[in-house]
């Protein structure tokens, strides 16, 4: 694996497509990025996504890939590093993590439906009231989300806290519009299964991989 820093170049004729490349509206805004970063996988049209990204403001993208990025006309050169943490079982790791946080339910007739577990918690209160206690909600219903994660990944949640939560709504056609919630998560793990932990790091976690959700950013606490 490789983790990467894509940033965009400066030069006039990317300036140009500024509106273009980062929209100032949330949902556009994830849109352009999702396919901006596409563009640095693109020497394989049939190529099906296997990296995760993550924005981090200023036209810089983190990246987790198994490939380095390839050159593209609109970033600098890639800053490409292999990543292969060498973890053993109580190892603690300071994260951060923003996810598309949803549990699936199968419904009377055997379909799965994936549910955001903010809205979910959210779901019944009174305008007034969710907004009051927006954070308070995404709190709660993130942690058990994540210590559900942690249990199935190889790792303890021993502290965890959600500093935003914004639902997402990139461009779409009619009932196929996506809208999916964004919840930003940091705190501290302990590595229980380093081998389960790292195989998920890499698949990422949560849904809405391709719009920059998923990435764990980790460093030794």
């Amino acid at each position: 694996m490789y983790l990467s820093r894509l940033t965009l170049k400066r030069s006039p004729d990317v300036a140009a497509l500024g509106d273009l490349l980062d929209p100032r509206h949330s949902g556009r805004r994830l849109d352009a990025h999702h396919r901006l970063v596409w563009s640095a996988f693109a020497g394989d049209p049939k190529a099906t996504r296997d990296f995760l990204w993550r924005d981090m403001g200023g036209g810089v993208f983190l990246v987790l890939s198994p490939r380095p990025p390839g050159d593209s006309a609109l970033f600098e050169r890639a800053d490409a590093t292999p990543f292969a943490p060498d973890l053993a079982p109580g190892d603690r790791l300071a994260f951060v993590l923003r996810a598309n946080a949803t549990r699936t339910v199968t419904g009377p007739d055997g379909r799965k439906q994936h549910r955001d577990v903010v809205m979910e918690a959210l779901h019944g209160l009174a305008q007034g009231a969710r907004a009051a206690r927006r954070l308070e909600l995404a709190q709660e219903a993130g942690r058990r989300w994540l210590d559900g994660q942690g249990a199935r990944a190889g790792f303890h949640v021993l502290e965890a806290g959600v500093t935003a939560y914004d639902v997402a709504e990139p461009p779409g056609q009619g009932a196929r519009r996506p809208r999916f919630g964004v919840l930003d998560l940091e705190g501290l793990i302990e590595v229980t299964d380093p081998a389960a932990f790292l195989t998920r790091l890499a698949q990422g976690f949560g849904r809405a991989k391709a719009f920059g959700c998923g990435l764990m950013l980790i460093r030794r606490a």
